[in-house]
Parts: C-alpha cells; sequence; structure tokens
C-alpha cells in the first residue's frame, strides 16, 4: 500500500531494486487497474509494449545492475506526443490510424531510462478543451466523482495519476492544460518555462504557447521527471541552451525569508471556498519563514482574449495540413480535391476546433489582422513585461489555479466564452513563458480538490518545485488524497 508519505516513484523504484515485486508484476498490476476502470482516462493501451519492456527491467534486476529512479515505472503518455509505431490521433477522428515514425524526444529520453509506457491518455481533440470533452472517444471522468469533468486538455493523464492507473503521466500545456486538470483531479502538474523541454514530436495546436509537462502525485514525483525530460534538443528551434539545474537536489531548500507575491487580480469573482484555501496556504508558507505580500497586477486583465486570439492564430496554421491528403482520415466520396479537402475538415474535426479554426483565420484576415492579431502581440509583450517586473520584486507567485473546482459533465453554456473563462488564471503563464505548478491545497463542499498555483520566473523550476514540496511535507500531505487511493503491490 502506498502510504501518505511523500511520492510513489522512489517508493516503486526502491520496491524493484529489494525485489518485494517485479516490474511485470506491477506493470500488471496497473494494467488490471486500467482495464477494470471507466474513467476512459486511457484511449490505447500498451499492454504487450509495456510487458516487453517490464521484462527486460527484471531480467537487469535480477542481473544486479541498478536502476535509474524510473526505471521500470509504469507510466503513461498523452494522446498527442508522437510514439514511434503507437497510434498517435490527438483525440481527432481526422487522425485516428495515424502511427508516427518516429518518438517524440521527451519520450525518446524517457525510454531511454527505462519507463514502462501503459499507453496513450485521453484529451480534448487537438489539445482544445478545459474539460476533456470534446474528444472524440468520450469524456474522461473525474476519479474524485465521475459525474464531475476532469479539467482539460491533458484530462485523461490527470484521470490516469489520481485514479491509480499510472504511476506518471505526460502532458502538454498550452493555456493550463496540464494545471487545471491537475488541480480538479486532485494531483500536481507542472508547467515548464518555454523552451526547457523540447517540443519535437508534440503535435502543435499553439506553437509559441506549447510546453510539455509531467503530471504527478506529487511535486517530488514530478521533479524526478521534469530533470529526465528538460534539455537542450537541436531538433527543436525554440529549445534553449541553458544551464539546467538538478531540480530534486533543491527540494528541502530552506524558503526563509522567500517573498511571495499575491496578485489581486487573479483573486477576483474566485469561488469562496478556493480563496479560503488559498488564504490557509499563504499562512503556512508564513509559518515557514516566507514573507507574504499584495500587489497590483491589471496587465493580467487582457491575458485572455490575447491568448485566445494568438492559440487560434496558431491553430489555423498548424492544422491546415490535415487535409486527407498525406495522412488520416479522408472521406470516400467527393467529385474533384476541393471537395475531398473540404468534406475530409468538415467530417474529422470536431465543432470546438471547427471555431477555433474559424477565429483564426477571421483575426488574421485582411482588415482584421492589425485590430486583433497584431494588437494581441503588443499586448503579449506588456504582459511579459509585467512578469519580469514583478520577478524583481518576488521569488513567486502563489495563485488559484482555476476560479472554480471542477464542474459536472455535460454542462449548458450560453457561449463558448463561458468555458473558456476556466482559463483565466493558467494563460498569462504560457503568454509569458514562464514556469508554474498546480498542487493541492484543500477541497470544496463537495469534496472535490482545490488546486494552488505557484509561479516563478524563467527557469526556476527547481524554485517553484520545492516551494511546492515544502508545503507538501510541511501539510503533511493532507491535501493530496490521491496518495491515499492507490493500492501499490
Amino acid at each position: 500500500m502506498c502510504s501518505n508519505s511523500g511520492g510513489i516513484i522512489k517508493k516503486i523504484s526502491s520496491s524493484l531494486e529489494k525485489k518485494e515485486f517485479s516490474c511485470t508484476e506491477i506493470t500488471e498490476k496497473y494494467i488490471d487497474n486500467i482495464n477494470k476502470s471507466d474513467l476512459n482516462a486511457f484511449v490505447n493501451v500498451c499492454e504487450e509494449e509495456a510487458l516487453n519492456i517490464a521484462k527486460k527491467i527484471d531480467e537487469k534486476i535480477n542481473s544486479g545492475e541498478k536502476l535509474s529512479l524510473l526505471e521500470g515505472i509504469p507510466m503513461s503518455v498523452k494522446d498527442n506526443i508522437s510514439t514511434n509505431g503507437i497510434e498517435t490521433t490527438c483525440a481527432s477522428n481526422i487522425l485516428k490510424g495515424y502511427k508516427p515514425i518516429y518518438d517524440a524526444t521527451v519520450w525518446s529520453k524517457l525510454k531511454e531510462n527505462g519507463a514502462v509506457l501503459l499507453g496513450k491518455t485521453n484529451m480534448d481533440e487537438f489539445a482544445m478543451g478545459s474539460a476533456c470533452e470534446t474528444s472524440c472517444y468520450g469524456r474522461a471522468k473525474n476519479p474524485h466523482n465521475k459525474d464531475y469533468v476532469t479539467g482539460g486538455s491533458s484530462g485523461g493523464a490527470a484521470a490516469s495519476v489520481a485514479g491509480n492507473l499510472s504511476a506518471y503521466s505526460i502532458g502538454s500545456d498550452t493555456g493550463g492544460s496540464v494545471r487545471q486538470p491537475a488541480s480538479f483531479c486532485g494531483v500536481v502538474g507542472l508547467k515548464p518555462t518555454y523552451g526547457s523541454v523540447s517540443r519535437y514530436g508534440l503535435i502543435a495546436y499553439g506553437s509559441s504557447l506549447d510546453q510539455i509537462g509531467p503530471i504527478a502525485k506529487t511535486s517530488e514525483d514530478a521533479s524526478i521527471v521534469f530533470d529526465c525530460m528538460c534539455g537542450y534538443d537541436s531538433h527543436d528551434s525554440t529549445s534553449a541552451k541553458v544551464d539546467y539545474k538538478n531540480t530534486f537536489e533543491h527540494l528541502n531548500d530552506d524558503i526563509k525569508g522567500f517573498k511571495i507575491g499575491i496578485p489581486n487580480q487573479y483573486y477576483d469573482g474566485i469561488d469562496s471556498e478556493i480563496k479560503s484555501s488559498l488564504e490557509e496556504a499563504m499562512k503556512k508558507y508564513e509559518s515557514m519563514g516566507a514573507s507574504i505580500e499584495y500587489f497590483d497586477f491589471p496587465e493580467v486583465k487582457s491575458a485572455l482574449p490575447v491568448y485566445y486570439i494568438l492559440a487560434c492564430a496558431e491553430a489555423t496554421s498548424n492544422l491546415s495540413r490535415y487535409d486527407g491528403i498525406r495522412y488520416g482520415y479522408r472521406t470516400e466520396k467527393y467529385s474533384d480535391i476541393n471537395e475531398m479537402i473540404c468534406k475530409t475538415r468538415s467530417r474529422g474535426f470536431g465543432d470546438e476546433v471547427k471555431r477555433r479554426i474559424l477565429l483564426g483565420n477571421y483575426v488574421l484576415s485582411s482588415g482584421y489582422y492589425d485590430a486583433y492579431y497584431k494588437k494581441a502581440q503588443s499586448l503579449r509583450s506588456v504582459i511579459i513585461n509585467a512578469f519580469d517586473e514583478t520577478f524583481s520584486k518576488y521569488d513567486a507567485i502563489l495563485t488559484p489555479t482555476s476560479p472554480v473546482s471542477a464542474f459536472e459533465a455535460n454542462r449548458k453554456y450560453s457561449s463558448p466564452e463561458e468555458i473558456y473563462l476556466a482559463d483565466i488564471c493558467t494563460v498569462p503563464v504560457n503568454i509569458a513563458g514562464v514556469p508554474a505548478i498546480s498542487l493541492p491545497c484543500g477541497f470544496d463542499s463537495k469534496n472535490l480538490p482545490i488546486g494552488m498555483q505557484l509561479i516563478g520566473p524563467k527557469f526556476s523550476e527547481y524554485k517553484i518545485l520545492n516551494l511546492a514540496h515544502q508545503y507538501e511535507v510541511f501539510t503533511q500531505y493532507e491535501n493530496n488524497k490521491c496518495l491515499q487511493m492507490g493500492v501499490i503491490l
């Protein structure tokens, strides 16, 4: 049984080396959990591949070889991250049957470290959504209450970790797609600095916003996974050449004297129970020796329109390649190539994807480019500068991850913009390219998790992971029910 005293990666790794159970046994346990689950967290289970890897790990253990921390740990990967020879569909009909002929750099790194891939996880179609309800495979379900959403777009990844279907998962975050589902499902989600983790092999939504990040039970687990994934990659022109600190080695750094900023605008209009939980978390940090200071951050009020203009504009370009000519779905009946492309895209894409393609084309069209896209880019610079100025005064910022906890599934909205508001606390981070982490900090009256977001300056993952870890240890993981929910052999 997984004890309530930290992450599970080190526990599983230690048990494997002590031969308390084999890699095959733990892999079979996770596969059995997946097959019995009704969370719809997975769209493709790689049972044969996982057991083959597990067998090789067991042979290595039996020969007395030392394991790396991630070696033999069963995990999952979001369905928009390329895996050689394994179907990768972005939860869209237009890509059904597509099997990449190469591995994404992140999966290549994890595979080299002996990660055991259990399968590909459910998601909003092409990562467009905040509830994991736009998937062509149907919605993923929240392990805390199956009538509620997981959040999105990495909803299947978060549900797989919270529901004990994988030890950790790899998701992508364009405007909160790792952090928001982590918040809704009561687990930890890290959105790294833009450029710190290679995007090579990630099927793009918004190229200047997308970033791959881990979803895990605890910040310790997220730290271990991030340290494996980060680093320069020549295949990715946006990959950063910097000296990456080992975040795991900094998890017990002293936080006395840390200055944590509380931006007033993030707390306008949020749920009262979320606000109360965050205020309790602030008191905990003060007890640990950090200082808390409120400040004004008016620039974030323009973040949501800036994000959706830029993301949709980039999506329009990135999704133009799905035309039925080279790969993926192609309509059966057509009279010429123009009709074939039109029917393929109309039938292959879901409503939300088509909505964002239309919006992207609109803001890029003649007569509207200057009024919308160009203005959004200018405001992006204003937001980036505001973050830079803020981090000249504070070590980190503490905010809600979402203004609400998980909401009921199949909810009716008066307009699409209503659900877009769920991203209001997360999108500024992607616009600025800075790192942020979401971790559980309480529960609401419906017994649904509440997430707290810690934001830091660029390449300060070691700081925010340490801040998150210190909070978890100080509170003895009392807000992390997902550590108590899972049975490990």
